[in-house]
């Protein structure tokens, strides 16, 4: 189902024609290749009769996330642009049948365990004698080696040990949410697995990339690490606002708004902030503007501060500093991202008609390209919806594929 919105036809998406094989659960796998089907490439999902717990998981955080149809709105964005088939690899016809699909793939991916995959017979070694170009994507909780190389995760677990639970600086472990662990692996998969295509097109060998929780997380955390390495100073702490400048730093507004400020050097800004705030006096006080032209006192000016931002809405705030070239910008709500102008202009948000919900507005493709496109294309499958194409796509006839239900190889 090509969507209507996925922006010009007559572009190329710059995947066409990869192939991929995903056996896998959840979301911080299967979410790299829903990226990949963005770009694209055509994404095989293979399910057991039960499917993807994913399709059920609805309890989240407290939350209700059930769709009209009763899965869970998590599944859909873990598995947009596939086509599912279920398939029982255990039964020597289903293997039969995944084994043509692995050579006549360019990727396969999962996120199982290692021990799973090895008594399933899916994993890297096994499939590469199958087929040595594959390029075989394997997604942990910790990673290949040491001693928790075997044990699952979930986005919470990957947060705990990389130490992203204390990054805002608060006294106990805050979960960051939603998923938003397993959104940054999901793209950390993507990327490697791009650059995994194009060495094997550079080179014409085919290999195994793996990506774990953990390692994304370390990934993301760079700045911080790197700092608490070099330097011996950790910088994940609560920040007390009165003891940053004004011109970094947030205000609330009028209304009950916040704005946020970001400015470097804060000489180069600190006369047309107060010139903006109607604070000009500041400018030739000793006490609160020092000799190089920047803010001194920053307790004091936040006291300042505080009392102007209260004097209008955020809004019209925010329209007078931009007017001032200032870098303000507001502190929204998730609620009022969804209506963001700044967001639908650039289609960082998209309208998407979906079979279940309707019209519904999702993340667009945060790339733009100029010469071809980007974007989502279909909705998740329901359970085993593709199963009667994907076989007929590999040459079994309606008789073939009847019998292979009735032995219950498929569903």
């Amino acid at each position: 189902m090509e969507n209507e919105n996925a922006g010009p036809q007559k572009l190329d998406r710059p995947l066409d024609g990869i192939r991929i094989v995903e056996y896998g659960l959840f979301h911080a796998g299967p979410g790299a290749n829903a990226i990949l089907g963005d770009l694209g490439a055509e994404v095989i999902k293979i399910e057991t009769a039960s499917g993807d717990p994913e399709r059920y998981w609805t309890n989240v955080a407290g939350f209700d996330l059930s769709l009209k149809n009763n899965e869970s709105i998590i599944f859909e964005a873990s598995n947009r642009n596939k086509t599912g088939i279920c398939l029982d690899i255990k039964k020597k016809k289903g293997r039969e049948i995944f084994e043509q699909l692995i050579q006549e793939a360019d990727v396969f991916l999962t996120n199982l365990r290692a021990s799973t995959k090895t008594k399933l017979g899916i994993d890297y070694e096994t499939l590469a004698e199958i087929n040595p170009q594959i390029i075989y994507a394997g997604v942990s909780g910790y990673g290949r080696r040491g001693s928790m190389n075997d044990l699952g995760a979930f986005d919470p677990l990957g947060q705990a040990r990389s130490g992203l639970m204390f990054v805002t600086g608060t006294a106990e472990p805050a979960m960051i949410h939603l998923g938003v662990l397993d959104q940054a692996t999901a793209i950390t998969v993507s990327h490697a697995i791009i650059t995994a295509l194009l060495f094997r097109e550079r080179k014409g060998i085919g290999q195994e990339v793996h990506v774990s929780l953990y390692s994304t997380s370390l990934w993301l955390q760079y700045f911080n690490l790197l700092v608490t390495s070099v330097l011996s100073i950790n910088p994940c702490r609560a920040g007390d606002r009165t003891q940053h400048s004004p011109l970094r730093n947030r205000f609330c507004c009028r209304d009950g708004k916040w704005i946020l400020g970001t400015h470097h050097p804060e000489q180069k800004y600190w006369a047309a902030f107060c010139q903006a705030t109607g604070q000009s006096g500041l400018l030739d006080d000793p006490r609160y503007t020092g000799e190089s032209g920047g803010p001194l006192n920053f307790v004091e000016l936040n006291k300042i501060f505080d009392e102007v931002f209260s004097t209008r809405s955020r809004d019209e705030w925010m329209e007078l500093l931009q007017a001032h070239g200032l870098m303000f910008c507001s502190v929204q709500q998730i609620g009022e991202v969804i209506d963001d102008p700044q967001a639908l202009e650039n289609n960082y948000l998209v309208p998407f008609t979906h079979p279940v919900q309707g019209t519904v507005a999702i993340p667009g493709y945060p790339v733009e390209f100029s010469k071809c496109q980007a974007g989502t294309r279909s909705a998740a499958p329901n359970l085993g919806e593709h199963t009667d194409l994907v076989l007929r796509n590999l040459g079994y006839s309606s008789n073939d594929i009847k019998q292979l239900k009735k032995d219950e190889v498929v569903t």
